[in-house]
């Protein structure tokens, strides 16, 4: 059976403590946006992430390097500095493919973020990455179909890549994450309103009240434990 993983898509820690409270969440993804926006020195709060979410979980951090060499440098100085399981996310440039070529070679476990198309899912998963991150908004946003290139993706992949799992990100709504989990999506990446959304069923709010009031009416309490 085929488990899809869900990730929160943010750097900041009183989110991210909220959402781990309540929901089963497999981990954290973060970009250089996302951490710039918390204002922060980098590691200490890579580090407070990794303490909200033990060391199982993943925790995902992007290079920002352009050059392979320094791309390489920049991913073993982040494993170096980080304990638990630490994923390193790389951009699908021609520099990014080389650089994920070299970390696999020496075991250090990459994402390849900034997808597009399937062959730029392709050629990552032959280089060794173990994750690919479509952008499924961004690709509907340049009048493509988000959806459908996930979909390609992991018919590619399954073919031969059964390694390297698709991560689909960058959501609008929640209708597109169902969408891609149902496509074949190993797991999907939302930020934590969009995770929220999840449950935001306002019928569920009015069915509980229903309960607990006629609950109530017969046996005057809100609870059967005293």
């Amino acid at each position: 059976m085929r488990e899809i993983k869900l990730f929160i898509d943010s750097a900041n820690i009183k989110k991210i403590r909220q959402i781990s409270e309540y929901y089963p969440i497999d981990g954290v993804t973060t970009n250089p946006s996302i951490i710039v926006k918390e204002e922060r020195p980098f590691i200490p709060l890579l580090k407070e992430i990794q303490c909200v979410l033990g060391d199982e979980k993943i925790l995902f951090v992007q290079t920002i390097a352009q050059k392979a060499e320094k791309i390489v440098k920049e991913a073993i100085y982040i494993r170096d500095f980080l304990s638990g399981n630490v994923v390193i996310k790389i951009p699908v440039t021609k520099e990014g493919i080389k650089a994920i070529r070299k970390l696999s070679l020496i075991g250090v476990q990459t994402l390849a973020t900034t997808v597009y198309t399937p062959l730029n899912a392709y050629l990552a998963a032959k280089a060794g990455a173990s994750y690919v991150a479509p952008y499924v908004n961004r690709i509907d946003n340049l009048t493509g179909n988000g959806v459908q290139v996930v979909k390609n993706i992991v018919e590619v992949l399954s073919k031969e890549y059964t390694n390297c799992k698709v991560l689909a990100a960058s959501f609008k709504n929640t209708q597109q994450i169902l969408d891609v989990s149902l496509i074949g999506s190993h797991g999907v990446t939302a930020s934590p309103d969009i995770i929220d959304e999840f449950l935001n069923i306002p019928t569920i709010e009015a069915n509980v009240n229903q309960f607990r009031k006629e609950w109530f009416d017969l046996y005057g309490s809100e609870t059967f434990i005293e």
